[in-house]
């Protein structure tokens, strides 16, 4: 982590109304949750993004607006801007191999099928830290289910409820 740059949390997630409490905007949510209640975004760079401070670190809070797929577009274009290194991007995303409200983190490795991961690695590279927040899969609820759908159909209520408490308990420099 260079201590001189500002970090840039990027949640991953859809754009709009009708994508907001889905399972892949899971990212959106955390960042929304870091962001606070009366939060000011700013549109740039496709982009809707928000400068704070967090424990003392200068925080450049970001949720792309180019759809899952296009990620990276928003991403690499912010980094640049800011003149952020790579070792100072945390990407906040959804994940299916993981049970519902777990949280783990790791640095680089595979996009294992999610596209907004895969585009990110595409426009900067992949060795960046992601913070994982599980989502289940449709098998563990025993749901012939097409993961597509899965994740972009809404939590139920105890799921939600679930979701929250990991997001309200995600200490974010407990992953530098």
């Amino acid at each position: 982590m260079q201590e001189n740059k500002p970090i840039l949390i990027v949640g991953l997630g859809n754009p709009g109304a009708g994508y907001a409490t889905t399972r892949h905007n899971v990212g959106f949510m955390a960042v929304d949750a870091l962001a606070g209640a009366n939060a000011t975004w700013k549109k740039e760079h496709n982009a809707l993004t928000m400068r704070t401070e967090i424990d003392g670190r200068r925080v450049i809070l970001v949720k792309p607006q180019t759809f899952m797929n296009n990620s990276g577009v928003a991403v690499s274009a912010l980094m640049a801007f800011y003149k952020i290194p790579l070792e100072n991007v945390i990407v906040i995303h959804d994940d299916m191999d993981i049970p519902v409200g777990d949280c783990r983190t790791k640095i680089g490795g595979g996009s294992a099928g999610h596209n907004g991961i895969r585009s990110i690695d595409a426009h900067v590279g992949a060795q960046y830290r992601r913070i994982r927040i599980g989502i289940g899969h449709p098998r563990d609820f025993d749901l012939p289910m097409d993961p597509a759908d899965w994740v972009l159909g809404r939590f139920g209520a105890v799921q939600l409820g679930i979701i929250g408490r990991t997001i309200d308990n995600l200490n974010l420099f407990d992953y530098l």
